[in-house]
């Protein structure tokens, strides 16, 4: 599996050093990044069933180096380790349904073992990190040049500008072909590639957006008047009734990989905790994993030469 090209992220951002060219000793803690996490991605704005925050490491615990993610996966956690990262943020829960076991025999129980005897915190950032200001469908929307951009399901314990999903307008309408071409180009290469629903030559102005698994979100993104809905994970059925249910063809669909999806917010919001950590004068080196973590490795197509 291909690594994920992190040309565009903040490694190395070195703290106080990349804003002003002076260092400072200030020692950042976990705990300390707990309090600029929050003022980030507050975990009030996490879904009811999600599990997010500090999942290894104590707070006292000394960070000098961290490691942003997509996926816990025992490979990015070995590339914390050999970053010396003290701290691992993931966007996806390790332990998002119950366990009655983290024996080592097992995938999740290797992964908890290693992080404790190497001295690796590990803490996530899930859909508190969609639905916050600058978070994952924030990014990707801005990364399609949207305009005019609004929840698509307002949170109910946030701002009005925060929630899950976004909906915007393209400056300029765009074939839904070149959109989709638009699409795949910002996002990280991964076996599946993009799936797309719908007339290449029909016409979008309207956006909507959720990074990750979004075929929920149906409903929302019909009554915002979106002529294609972005997101990652489209089962068949959800799928094929949206289509059924399609007013003049609209929504079209694009169905990209939920690690690409995602990937995308991780160079900013390594760079948006930078900016808060040297704001209160702490040095940390701050990367992003290179570690592709989607799950599939190769794809087949009908009619490929």
């Amino acid at each position: 599996m291909e690594p994920v090209n992190t040309d565009v992220s903040v490694e190395p951002a070195r703290g106080t050093e990349a804003a002003t060219g002076t260092a400072t000793d200030a020692a950042a803690t976990i705990g300390t990044i707990l309090l600029a996490v929050e003022e980030l991605w507050p975990e009030s704005l996490a879904e009811e069933w999600d599990e997010v925050g500090l999942v290894a490491g104590h707070p006292s615990a000394g960070v000098s180096r961290i490691l942003f993610a997509v996926d816990p996966t025992l490979e990015v956690i070995e590339e914390a380790i050999e970053f010396g990262a003290e701290l691992l943020i993931t966007h996806h829960p390790l332990l998002l349904r119950g366990v009655t076991s983290v024996a080592a025999n097992t995938a999740k129980g290797k992964a908890v073992h290693r992080l404790i005897e190497s001295g690796t915190g590990l803490l996530t950032v899930h859909t508190n990190g969609d639905s916050a200001v600058g978070g994952v469908s924030d990014v990707l929307a801005d990364a399609l040049g949207l305009q005019n951009v609004a929840p698509l399901t307002p949170a109910a314990n946030g701002l009005p500008e925060e929630g899950i999903g976004r909906v915007g307008d393209l400056p300029d309408v765009l074939t839904l072909g070149d959109f989709a071409a638009r699409v795949f180009g910002i996002l990280p290469s991964v076996a599946g590639g993009v799936r797309v629903s719908g007339d290449p030559d029909g016409l979008v102005g309207r956006v909507a957006v959720c990074g990750g698994a979004g075929d929920s979100l149906f409903g929302a993104v019909r009554a915002s008047n979106a002529d294609v809905y972005v997101t990652a994970d489209l089962r068949h059925h959800p799928a094929s009734e949206a289509r059924e249910g399609a007013v003049g063809g609209r929504p079209y669909l694009i169905d990209v990989s939920h690690f690409a999806s995602e990937w995308l917010w991780l160079p900013a919001a390594a760079a948006a905790l930078g900016n808060v950590l040297t704001d209160q004068g702490h040095e940390v080196d701050i990367r992003v994993s290179s570690t592709n973590s989607d799950p599939w490795d190769f794809i087949l197509t009908p009619g490929g030469d």
